[in-house]
Formats: C-alpha cells, sequence, structure tokens
C-alpha cells in the first residue's frame, strides 16, 4: 500500500525544515557540493547503506564535486514523508563529510 502524497502545504512546511532543499517538477530537490570527487564519492557510498536500509531509492547525479539529488515516491505518485525522512538523512550524512 503506498504512503499518502504529502499536500503542497505539509511539502512547504517540510521544507522549512530542510534549507537547500525545493521542489523542481514535483520532487524533493537539492545540490550537493563537496571539496572534490572524494568526498562527494564519499558521500554517495556513505548514504547508500542508510537508503538500502529504509529501501527508498534517490535519483541522483554525480559530477566531479557536486551530487544533485530528487526525492519522489514513485508508488504514491508525489512526495512523501519517506522523501522528506531521506532529505534529512542525506542533510546529516553531507554535514559529517564537508
Amino acid at each position: 500500500m503506498p504512503v499518502p502524497k504529502l499536500t503542497p502545504e505539509q511539502v512547504s512546511e517540510a521544507l522549512s525544515s530542510l534549507p537547500g532543499w525545493t521542489v523542481v517538477e514535483g520532487k524533493l530537490h537539492r545540490q550537493y557540493q563537496f571539496p572534490d570527487f572524494v568526498h562527494a564519492f564519499g558521500f554517495m557510498s556513505t548514504a547508500s547503506m542508510v537508503i538500502e536500509k529504509m529501501n527508498h531509492h534517490p535519483e541522483w547525479f554525480n559530477v566531479w564535486n557536486r551530487v544533485t539529488v530528487d526525492l519522489t515516491t514513485h508508488d504514491s505518485q508525489g512526495i512523501t514523508v519517506k522523501d522528506v525522512e531521506l532529505a534529512k538523512a542525506l542533510d546529516t550524512i553531507a554535514g559529517k563529510l564537508k
């Protein structure tokens, strides 16, 4: 059973606790920038274990020192609490690696 999609008001409220995140094309969106490729790849590697444990996989893209992340819950066809939780987890991991 899919997780309920957040209302636009709930998404706005969630964004207030997610600095750096926006909504782009119906997805939570953020670009992280690291000192170099090793730190960017380290972020992705560390995050992959949390992501797998949550069983909620992002759309992400890496170019040298940048990692671009888009979060949506495909089964729910929109942003859900699962996306907000993963965004917070990614912010925590990124904060430790910068």
